[in-house]
């Protein structure tokens, strides 16, 4: 993944994981980002430039996985998972993850599809639950400009 950017002010997010070696494989491997410093139980990850945490709690792996879905809330007819977090892509990029998450086998929360078409704020999104269950959304614009559009 790229650097930072000279105008980004990078964002720290620390997530709660019950098995950190599947974490080390869902962020690293799967969604393909470098690892930054680590120990046992917690890992840094350059989240394109921002940083996020990844921190083992409990024991290690549970028998049944942490609902990440605290609530919903309606966007477009889809009940969208809160709390989430996730990236803004260029379209070419989404389409790539959105290939090769499906390629693996991922149960999406919003399978992709394009929000909003034709009006302001159109843009590419999928929902998908991390190992431990933290929603995470992936999203693209055609036009950046349209991300803060009303």
């Amino acid at each position: 993944m790229t650097a930072q950017s000279p105008d980004l002010v990078p964002f720290h997010l620390a997530i709660p994981v019950d098995d950190i070696d599947a974490a080390r494989e869902f962020y690293g491997k799967v969604l393909g980002f470098s690892e930054g410093r680590s120990d046992t139980k917690w890992i840094d990850w350059n989240f394109r430039g921002h940083q996020v945490v990844t921190h083992q709690v409990g024991d290690g792996p549970s028998k049944t996985p942490r609902d990440g879905i605290a609530g919903t809330n309606p966007v477009d007819g889809h009940q969208v998972p809160v709390p989430h977090f996730g990236l803004v892509l260029p379209v070419p990029e989404f389409q790539e993850l959105a290939e090769r998450l499906t390629a693996r086998g991922t149960d999406f929360v919003i399978e992709p599809y394009v929000r909003f078409q034709g009006e302001p704020g159109e843009q590419w999104t999928m929902f998908f639950l991390d190992p431990a269950g933290n929603a995470l959304e992936f999203k693209a614009f055609a036009d950046l400009g349209q991300l803060f559009a009303v």
